[in-house]
């Protein structure tokens, strides 16, 4: 009695499991009825079904990552770039999903790449290689998209999203790239270099002119006061002189005396009774010096 009770129970329980299925929230549901589809996009909970006649699947709800190797593209001027590029999708309409590519995630993926690779085959054709190396990603992202979402909608997808990693040049490529840029760095900083030396002889021109200028009117003034300062002398002098002619001769003969005698060691080479001695020999200045 016991035994059949105790198998009984266990049977409810595998009939309850086969005829009960839980929908998550995270997850896009279709409900088959001997192999066609009969119910998509159930509400999230406990549902059920009939054993052996209906079957479910489960698809991902959630946004998902398509990572897409690196491949090669032509820019409008036949350069070759390499681009690595993702995607971000989700499973919009699960019914339309299922028919276009049985269910298989990794059959959806490869086709959704291949629309991208066309697109972006097709915008890199449209931009030069420093357009694009410079910053027309977004323009090239974009319109990727935009071009790719009703190819996508035919999959029961959408995308969400286009990204481009990163654009790397060929090494040929690269090199010659370089090449043109450093020679155009270099191009633009002779220029500038070129403008800069125009530039400072122009300032030296003008420095040197005003210098001349400057030094020739400072030339003109110092001679006009040289000239005033002279004549004031001789002015004076001649003043001094026809006050005392004696005095006068005495003080300049004292001054001479001082310019002359002035270094430690002193050494004449003249003759003794020049005029120069005068005062030596008379304070007053008056006997001839010729006398013995």
């Amino acid at each position: 009695m016991f035994r059949i009770a105790g198998i009984a129970a266990i049977v409810a329980v595998i009939l309850i499991a086969l005829s009960t299925y839980t929908v998550d929230e995270r997850e896009r549901v279709i409900l088959f009825s001997l192999g066609e589809v009969r119910k998509v996009d159930l509400e999230p909970g406990l549902h059920l079904k009939f054993p052996l006649i209906n079957n479910v699947r489960f698809f991902e709800a959630r946004i998902m990552t398509l990572n897409i190797p690196p491949d090669r593209f032509l820019t409008s001027e036949a350069k070759n770039v390499i681009v690595d590029f993702y995607a971000m999708w989700r499973i919009d309409d699960v019914g339309q999903f299922f028919r276009a590519t049985r269910g298989d995630e990794r059959n959806a993926e490869e086709r959704l790449a291949q629309i991208l690779r066309d697109g972006m085959r097709n915008e890199f054709a449209r931009f030069e290689l420093a357009e694009v190396v410079a910053g027309e990603r977004l323009t090239i992202m974009g319109a990727v998209r935009q071009e790719a979402l009703e190819t996508a909608r035919e999959l029961g997808v959408t995308l969400v999203d286009v990204r481009i990693r990163r654009i790397d040049l060929p090494d040929e490529v690269s090199e010659s790239v370089y090449d043109r840029m450093r020679a155009e760095r270099q191009r633009v900083a002779q220029d500038f270099r070129a403008r800069g030396q125009e530039e400072g002889e122009r300032i030296r021109s003008r420095a040197d002119r005003d210098r001349t200028v400057i030094l020739a009117n400072a030339f003109r003034e110092s001679e006009e006061i040289r000239g005033v300062g002279d004549a004031g002398a001789t002015e004076i002098l001649g003043q001094a002189f026809g006050a005392d002619e004696d005095f006068f001769r005495f003080h300049r003969s004292l001054i001479a005396y001082r310019n002359s005698l002035s270094g430690e060691r002193s050494t004449f080479v003249m003759d003794p009774t020049s005029d120069f001695f005068r005062y030596f020999k008379d304070p007053e200045g008056v006997n001839d010096p010729q006398s013995p």
